[in-house]
């Protein structure tokens, strides 16, 4: 690991500061993905901004949203007695995130700003229509979510909390790497209803909606309905845990145990 400065603001108007006059400087909130690759030699920055000191953590449901703070856990998240009466697929989904000292460190916005591509929240994110809000802007699920670890934020640019609309029912299932617990797959279904929204992580290089099942769910929202709906093998990932097609495979099936599991 290379030295940097190290800082720890207690305002987000100081982060703001401090990240500005850094060029190659980060921001950092739980440091479950950046303290690794730091200490492998994959990322040297000049300067860490630990955004764990704004102490912007916190979960509000309201009538028809939640609000989750950035800051807030996974362990949070997953324990949310709230949360659990209005989102109860979003619990569960924190509460199978990594192991008990990732899940009591890594928070949402950490997350969901480093985008990797098996991570769980983008699917919910996706599928429960979500908006992130940062220090500048509002920003819809479907246009934050770039490609592989990259997403619509701009440099300086803080996460501070995401809205999360209540639907009628959702639900989440994966396929777990046994050694990490990233989703090899994992899909989310979340009925709205007007409108059904599939979210789909691990598969591809990026969270994307599967939108074949999300048009006969929303006839039909059932496990049954997805059936005979096959996902294009095309640009999925093919690594030493899964070949492309066994992911296309794990979409319908995960779809199904979502869907069975949604309430």
């Amino acid at each position: 690991m290379e030295n940097f400065d190290y800082h720890r603001p207690a305002k987000l108007a100081d982060a703001e500061k401090i990240i500005a006059k850094q060029k190659e400087g980060v921001l950092m909130s739980g440091g479950m993905t950046l303290l690794p690759t730091m200490k492998q030699g994959l990322a040297a920055p000049s300067d860490v901004v630990d955004l764990s000191g704004l102490g912007n953590v916190g979960i509000k449901v309201m009538k028809t949203k939640v609000t989750i703070k950035a800051g807030t856990t996974h362990a949070e998240v997953a324990k949310s007695g709230d949360l659990k009466k209005a989102i109860p697929a979003l619990a569960v989904l924190a509460g199978e995130i990594g192991d008990p000292h990732v899940r009591h460190k890594g928070t949402l916005g950490g997350s969901i700003a480093n985008n990797d591509p098996a991570a769980d929240y983008p699917a919910a994110l996706m599928a429960l229509d979500a908006t992130i809000i940062t220090n500048k802007r509002a920003i819809a699920a479907d246009k934050f979510f770039k490609g592989l670890f990259e997403t619509s934020l701009r440099r300086g640019e803080i996460v501070t909390a995401v809205d999360f609309p209540i639907p009628e029912k959702a639900g989440y299932a994966k396929f777990a790497n046994p050694a990490s617990r990233y989703a090899i797959v994992g899909v989310f279904v979340a009925n709205h209803g007007k409108a059904v929204r599939v979210g789909v992580t691990g598969a591809g290089p990026g969270v994307f909606r599967q939108k074949a099942m999300e048009r006969v769910l929303a006839k039909d929202f059932s496990a049954d309905a997805v059936a005979g709906i096959a996902t294009k093998v095309d640009d999925l990932n093919e690594d030493m845990h899964a070949s492309a097609e066994y992911r296309a495979h794990l979409v319908g099936v995960m779809a199904k145990r979502a869907l069975k599991a949604a309430k």
